[in-house]
């Protein structure tokens, strides 16, 4: 089996990272500098999948692809590990959580739901000696998507509420908190403030846990939704020969409110 495009990339990427003839710029890059482009071609990737778009896919996963090149061939040059490494290292640990396709016996007939309680379980053994309730690696997650997986395990040994109305007197009490660091006067603790808006925010992820709704996934598609709208009032603007950012709040409210029932 041979992939001489994939070999051919590999060695763009090491020409790339050429102490003697390679990218200045990529030559300084670390793997602390390049997190910022990982997650940023991941989820450009996400877009792609939401808009069935073929092409585009291939070329995001690509750019996904440069940034696994990217950090194996600088970890490599530290002496830490290379793509092989990488590789195997993946090989192995699919091949040990799916013992029913490379077991000595197979098993035909698993439901998805069964193959994915038997993945959870045989990751706990891998890491039970080092594991705790709610791992720290969760954190590798966006944030909003941290504070739902930290709801879920903490909800696996009971440290949560027993229904979402319970949840919604938590959000009131943190938005009130908010409310309690913005006085009237208009000056407040910045530091204080974010505080009180991360518990807010954590809190209503939870909230969102409780009604069966991800919210990460909402969050998205809110944004998906303002845009959508936004895009609409900049059309309406424009058909108005109206400029935005040059019109007045009620001018654009009322071009907001056309685009909400334009959009519905």
């Amino acid at each position: 089996m041979a992939y001489p495009e994939l070999e051919n990339a590999i060695r763009v990427i090491n020409q790339l990272r050429d102490p003697k003839g390679g990218c200045p710029w990529d030559l300084e890059q670390t793997h602390e500098t390049l997190l910022r482009y990982l997650i940023e071609e991941s989820y450009e990737y996400v877009e792609a999948v939401e808009m069935n778009d073929s092409a585009m896919m291939c070329e995001e996963i690509g750019d996904v692809l440069l940034q696994v090149l990217l950090h194996s061939r600088i970890a490599e040059q530290g002496g830490r590990f290379n793509l092989e490494d990488v590789a195997r290292r993946l090989a192995s640990k699919i091949v040990h959580r799916h013992p029913h396709v490379f077991g000595e016996q197979t098993e035909k007939g698993l439901t998805p739901e069964q193959v994915k309680e038997r993945w959870e379980v045989i990751k706990h053994e891998e890491k039970k000696a080092k594991r705790s309730t709610i791992p720290s690696k969760l954190m590798h997650n966006p944030a909003l998507r941290t504070s739902h997986l930290i709801g879920v395990a903490s909800g696996r040994v009971a440290f949560d509420w027993e229904d979402h109305r319970q949840v919604m007197h938590k959000v009131e009490e943190e938005w009130q908190e908010l409310k309690d660091e913005l006085p009237p006067g208009g000056h407040f603790d910045k530091a204080r403030v974010a505080d009180e808006i991360g518990d807010l925010l954590f809190s209503m992820a939870q909230l969102a846990r409780h009604l069966d709704v991800d919210p990460e996934e909402a969050l998205r598609n809110g944004n998906k939704k303002f845009l959508k709208r936004f895009h609409m009032v900049e059309k309406l603007a424009e058909e108005k020969g109206q400029v935005m950012g040059q019109m007045t709040a009620p001018e654009m409210e009322a071009l907001w409110v056309k685009a909400k029932e334009k959009t519905k």
